[in-house]
Formats: C-alpha cells, structure tokens, sequence
C-alpha cells in the first residue's frame, strides 16, 4: 500500500517580511485597509521611574490612536521583559453619528516588550508578536528600531526581529490538513531601508526558513518517513536548489562495505539509504570544505535492546541531526556562502526484525574497523560512524561536523537548552559556540576526557562502542570518544543535540515539538568562516 506523503508541506516558505521608510505618525499604511494591527516596543522602566519605557513608534501610536498607552501598560502590568506582548482590541462605533479617534485605522494595537534591545531580546519579542497576530493579514511594526541606531544594529536588530517571528510563526503540517491554518501575519518593519538591513532580514529569512525544514522533516511521522521517502526528499529538494545528490541504496552500501549502516537497518522492512547534497559556491578555488554529517534514524524501537513505550513515543524525531544537515546546506546555497558544503545523510530505521543484530555481534564499518556491540539502542554512533569515515577518506573536508540526537547523557548536566559540543580542533569548537551565542542556539564545549578513552576498547574487536564498565559514566564523553575513531586527522566537531532538539512547549522563539536546533547555527558558522 502506498503511504501517504505530505511532499507538499516539505519546504514551506515562511510569510514575507518586508522594510518600509517612513514613520508611525504618517505612515499611509496605517489607513490602507490591509494592515490589521500596529505593533510598538516597550522597555523596562529606568532606575527610579514607575511605568515602562516607551520606545521608538510607540508615542506616534498614542498621538495618532489618541489612546494613553503609558496607562494601558499599567493597567495590564506589563513590564517592558522580553517577550511580553498585549494586543489591545479597539472597539468599533454604533451609529453613523459617533467618530472615534481611531476610526479608519488597524482594530488592533500591540504592546511587545523587548527587554535590553540585544538581539536575543529582540528576537524574543519578534516571537511573541508572532503568537499574539497570528491568523492576521499584515502587521507593521517599529519593533527593534531606535532612533540612536547605527546602520550595523539596526541590522542585527532587523534579522533578529525576523528570525523570532518566523520562528514562532511555524506550526506543524498535519496529513490530513496538510499546511496548518491559520496562516501567519505577513510583517512589515517600519522606518527601516538601505540595502544592509535588507539584507540582515533575507538572512534571517533564509535561517528561519532553514529551521522550518528541519522541523517539518522531523515532525513527519515514521508511517511516512522511512529512509527511501527521507532520502527522495532530499534528492527533491536538492535538485531544485540545484545541488548535486547522490543516494546510495543497499546494494551499494554492501558493495562498498558500510557495515554500521546495513547493520543498524537490517532489522527493518525499510532498507537504509546514504545521501550526499553538495554545494559548491561560485568560486571554489579559494573556499573551504565543510562536511555535515546527519544522524537519521527515521524511528528508534532500540532494536534488540528494545525501548520502553514512553521512551519510543518521540523517536520519529531521531533524524533530526539529518534534518539539520539537508536544511544547512539548501540554506548555505539559497545564501550564497563562500563555501563548499556537503551534506551526507546517513539513514536507517532501526527496528526489530529475524536480521537485526544483536549484542555481542562484531560489526566491520566502512574503512575497516571491527566494533564490537553491547547495545543495539546505542546506533546512532554506528550509522555516524560509517559516514564519518567515508567523508574522511572521500570528500577530502577542511572542517567536518557531525550533528545528531545521540545521548540522553547530554541532557543531564546540560538540560534541554544547550547542546553538548566536542571537537579535535580548539578553533573550530570556539567558532561553533560563538556561532550558537549569535543565533541564539546555544552550544557548550565538553572535553574529550583522555582517562575515560578505556570506555571504547573491546577484547574482541578494534573497539566497543558502548562502556562495559558503567562506573566510567560520562555517556555523551564516551559516545563522542567513539566517533573521534572515525574523523583521522580532519579538523572535526560534534554536536549532540538530544536536549535541545524536542521541546515540551512553546517558548519564544522554540516550538513544541521537533524544534530544529542546529540549522542556524551551523549556517551562522558556515557564513563566518574564514
């Protein structure tokens, strides 16, 4: 029987947003007839003061409506944080005879708090402004303008406003509705022009609209999402970037000796796939190569070692890490970075099935290297393993990071809100986590603990890719430790991002769900690199 396949959700575009000139007081698209709500900022209050800051627009809006904001800021105690916002319903006259002050103009206005005004903050408020218009038609807005800005923080204001509310604009695509409804607002950012903040918002666009993808990858249930459908997804989308895929089936992968990989799908009625998605940028000589290598597990029953049911219900989302690296590198070509990137997909399902392999088993992956299995629920490592190694010995990479939701270890002593970050190379590692600060997709650097490098030995093969020691402990440390096996001397960085790739709820720019950690932050890193 056929699945079905929600292709047309895969790839959305996010709403327009646009940069208007002008000011609040005149601006004409107030009194179009198509803007449905005006949004302004409000701060904390100074030391000493009792209400909020108004900020830039938002005594032009008082003045216009003739409505006292400043009260309606107290009354509803806002407190000018972050992410606060009040839509304030504007009522409509009974009777021909009555005018009201704000007669012809939008029906709604909305209080945002945007905190300090850096660009987290900011960003936080564009994601509230989303969730208080959403199922509008237009807002406008001076959120994230002030009038002491120099042209490089209007645009880091610009972007960050974007990103928030194309983040927290997203809802997930269903099968039977497909593109969820309501749609979000389209926004305009108002008093801002100039080629330089135009171009912060297409970025922040491009990033948003990166994770997007990522979200909706994950978010498509296993029914659907087996590793030929993940795979033709990638070869589709691809393609219409105008990339070069490459998908490698079970037969290739056999013949060209990818045993983690075969090993890992063998128990499933969906055989795996490996994919690659090149970009090479207009002038290839004087770039750098930057390999992605993805976890994609397309679902997780642990095999062998099976999962209890609570910890299996998420797992349509353990391909996430490939979700990420197919987003970054279609989002790498749409912004014309200057360098090479390649994405390689590693996929598998990993079930349990009379070929699944077993504990104890001696798998040889690609390269070579024998690794003997203590737990079929620890595959990820496995399928990342091979792919490693084949990006090391083919596609020759200047940097090569690896992304993926691989350990609940990681969540632990980070949470949910920090991906773990290792790495063979101090620069790399470095980059990374300032690429995280930037996006707002925070990343914290752990040590490849030398001492704890007794974790991977085995008696019976070159290693053993799960502890048999407990005492040792440090499960993303030794998981991490595993792969650096795989990397030779590549200038190398991983990322496990289990904590921060699922959220319980809505919060800022997160939503519940697949959240689509890692895109952004690896094309911030990808867009800085020198």
């Amino acid at each position: 029987m056929a699945r079905p396949t929600p292709t047309t959700t895969i790839g959305r575009t996010p709403p327009e947003v646009a940069l208007v000139g002008g000011a609040l007081a005149t601006s004409p698209l107030l009194t179009d007839g198509t803007t449905d709500a005006v949004a302004v900022p409000v701060a904390p209050a100074r030391s000493g003061d009792d209400g909020v800051q108004p900020r830039e627009g938002t005594a032009d809006a008082a003045a216009r409506y003739g409505v006292d904001l400043a009260e309606i800021a107290e009354r509803v105690r806002l407190t000018g944080a972050a992410g606060e916002a009040y839509v304030l319903q504007l009522p409509r006259p009974v009777g021909s005879a009555v005018t009201l002050p704000w007669q012809g103009l939008p029906p709604r206005l909305v209080l945002v708090g945007v905190g300090d005004g850096s660009p987290r903050d900011v960003r936080r408020a564009g994601a509230a402004l989303a969730r208080a218009t959403r199922g509008l038609r237009r807002v406008v807005t001076t959120v994230g303008a002030y009038a002491a800005q120099d042209a490089s923080q209007e645009a880091a204001a610009a972007r960050a406003l974007t990103e928030g509310y194309l983040l927290a604009a997203y809802r997930t695509p269903t099968l039977a509705t497909g593109t969820p409804d309501p749609e979000p607002a389209s926004l305009v950012l108002l008093g801002r022009d100039g080629t330089r903040t135009g171009a912060a918002v297409a970025a922040g666009r491009t990033a948003a609209r990166a994770t997007w993808l990522a979200r909706d990858l994950a978010a498509t249930p296993s029914s659907t999402k087996n590793p030929a459908w993940l795979a033709e997804q990638a070869r589709r989308l691809g393609r219409q970037a105008g990339l070069e895929v490459t998908v490698r089936g079970p037969r290739e992968l056999a013949a060209q000796g990818f045993g983690g990989i075969l090993a890992v799908g063998a128990g499933s009625a969906s055989p795996p796939r490996l994919v690659t998605v090149a970009y090479t940028p207009a002038t290839p000589d004087v770039a750098r190569h930057v390999v992605v290598v993805g976890k994609g597990i397309t679902y997780d029953t642990g095999g062998l070692s099976i999962k209890p049911r609570e910890a299996m219900v998420p797992m349509k989302t353990d391909m996430t890490g490939a979700a990420v690296a197919l987003a970054t590198v279609l989002a790498a070509a749409e912004a014309g970075v200057a360098h090479r990137v390649t994405a390689v997909l590693p996929l598998a399902e990993n079930h349990v099935g009379a070929a699944s392999y077993r504990p104890g088993d001696v798998l040889t992956q690609f390269g070579g290297t024998t690794v003997e299995i203590a737990n079929t629920d620890a595959e990820g490592r496995l399928v990342l393993a091979d792919a490693l190694a084949w990006a090391d010995a083919e596609l020759d990479p200047d940097v090569l990071v690896d992304v993926a939701t691989l350990t609940g270890a990681a969540t632990l002593g980070l949470g949910k809100q920090h991906a773990a970050l290792y790495g063979s190379d101090d620069e790399v590692v470095a980059d990374l986590a300032a690429a995280g600060e930037r996006s707002g997709e925070l990343a914290w650097p752990m040590p490849l603990v030398e001492e704890y490098e007794e974790a991977v030995r085995s008696e019976v093969a070159d290693l053993r890719h799960v502890p048999l020691d407990r005492r040792i402990g440090g499960g993303s440390i030794t998981a991490a430790l595993f792969l650096r096996h795989f990397v030779g001397t590549r200038r190398w960085a991983h990322l496990d991002i289990a904590g921060p790739a699922r959220a319980a709820g809505d919060k800022h720019e997160v939503t519940e769900g697949a959240t689509g950690f890692g895109a952004r932050l690896l094309l911030e890193y990808l867009s800085d690199l020198r």
